[in-house]
């Protein structure tokens, strides 16, 4: 059981109508929301389409493998050059718009009402509220009015999971736990179960893309590094986040994170190490 001993910001939900769906982690309403600790892969719009984004992604494999970035360890290097053959970037897009075709049926089936009416989305913000994108940092679910007519559903009842917890339960979005906007610890482990099984069973994007898919962020990691104009720039774009394994949990660095299944990832940007340290109780050297 993962259990953080610190007070988690949160606020009340609020109702927002749903206008339209731009990929599988961002839905918007009067403003983009980025729903948080879920991540899916990119459509064609963050690096082009797939020859485009492909010849970004063999820049990036032969400075690997030329040693253009010596400060990436000899395991992640490994791992990043066996997903990036000349059908990952095809792969990846693909899985993008299959996971952002999922989103959008799985928000109908369960914003429809019995009668064919449509609720509206409770947006429940995190403490970040919002990111450097201007979206709105939350968890989305049904919203649910209350009283007799639109009661709200006793706590566990499967209709008040978010649909956070369903891309990841799904197996269309990647636990991207990202401190400080960290879930309540029984919200935590239940989507860290929910990743774990996904993983495990193969669900969803591994079943149909295999194990070399790059994950979201690992896909916008490999195009900063094949794009960058020198190494210090690259290094320094790609990599702000530390990882932590939450199998221990551990801190294993910047860039030590290719020795953890994505499920058991945790991330802190490396400008928050200190605070979380103390919350967290861990070591977080960079």
């Amino acid at each position: 059981m993962l259990n953080f001993d610190f007070d988690r910001e949160t606020r009340p939900a609020a109702a927002q109508r749903l206008f339209s769906v731009s990929d599988g982690d961002t839905p918007s309403i009067l403003q983009p929301v980025r729903m948080v600790s879920i991540d899916t892969p990119e459509k064609k719009h963050y690096a082009g389409r797939d020859e485009v984004a492909q010849l970004k992604l063999n820049v990036c494999r032969q400075r690997l493998l030329d040693g253009f970035y010596p400060q990436i360890q000899d395991k992640l290097r490994t791992y990043l050059v066996d997903r990036l053959d000349e059908g990952a970037a095809a792969r990846h897009i693909a899985a993008g718009e299959e996971a952002s075709l999922r989103f959008d049926v799985l928000l109908k089936d369960r914003l429809t009402r019995a009668d064919g009416t449509q609720r509206r989305v409770a947006t429940i913000p995190t403490g970040e509220v919002i990111d450097r994108y201007g979206r709105m940092l939350a968890y989305l679910a049904p919203w649910f009015a209350g009283g007799r007519s639109d009661p709200l559903p006793p706590k566990g009842d499967p209709a008040r999971r978010t649909f956070n917890l369903d891309m990841v339960a799904s197996g269309w979005g990647a636990q991207f736990l990202i401190y400080p906007s960290l879930p309540q610890n029984e919200d935590l482990n239940m989507l860290y179960d929910e990743a774990k099984t996904a993983w495990t069973e193969k669900r969803g994007a591994w079943k149909v893309y295999g194990r070399r898919l790059l994950l979201g962020y690992e896909y916008r990691l490999c195009i900063k590094l094949g794009t960058a104009a020198t190494a210090a720039k690259g290094t320094a774009d790609a990599f702000q986040r530390i990882c932590v394994d939450l199998r221990r949990p551990r801190s294993v660095g910047l860039f030590g994170w290719a020795s953890v299944p994505p499920p058991h990832r945790m991330w802190v940007w490396a400008s928050d190490a200190a605070e979380a340290s103390t919350n967290l109780g861990l070591a977080l050297g960079v």
